[in-house]
């Protein structure tokens, strides 16, 4: 039986150790192969976000439970909201825009919520596998 447990870190420029906590969290938690990588980029692209039009300041927190693991991040801006989650796939000559349609596809579960002054992404995997 897995039990909740729960990690966070600020979000610096260090993509590349923050990659390596999320995944060795996520191997911990049972959850691996392409759906392990799927979350990895889509955090990948919600950090990216962060330091390009977040302020380039907030978190990233994870945790897992029975059903899945999740990684919530968060900016200290707040200009993300509810109805950004819904956006269609970008043109292909659009030269920005694909991360939050991306993630979208992905996850499980992907949704934006604003609480605090702050954005919030949330990404979600069930642990089983299952369908997106």
């Amino acid at each position: 039986m897995r039990t909740s447990r729960r990690a966070q870190w600020p979000i610096t420029n260090d993509l590349t150790g923050l990659r390596r906590r999320l995944a060795r969290y996520a191997d911990q938690g049972g959850l691996t192969g392409r759906r392990r990588d799927d979350l990895l980029l889509a955090a990948h692209e919600a950090t990216i976000n962060v330091l390009e039009h977040g302020g380039a300041s907030g978190t990233v927190s994870v945790w897992q439970d029975e059903e899945a693991l999740t990684v919530d991040v968060a900016d200290d801006v707040g200009r993300l909201c509810p109805g950004d989650a819904r956006r269609e796939r970008p043109s292909p000559r659009a030269t920005r825009g694909f991360g939050l349609w991306l993630m979208s596809q992905i996850c499980d579960e992907f949704t934006i919520r604003q609480a605090d002054g702050r954005s919030h992404v949330r990404l979600r995997m069930r642990l089983t596998g299952g369908a997106r």
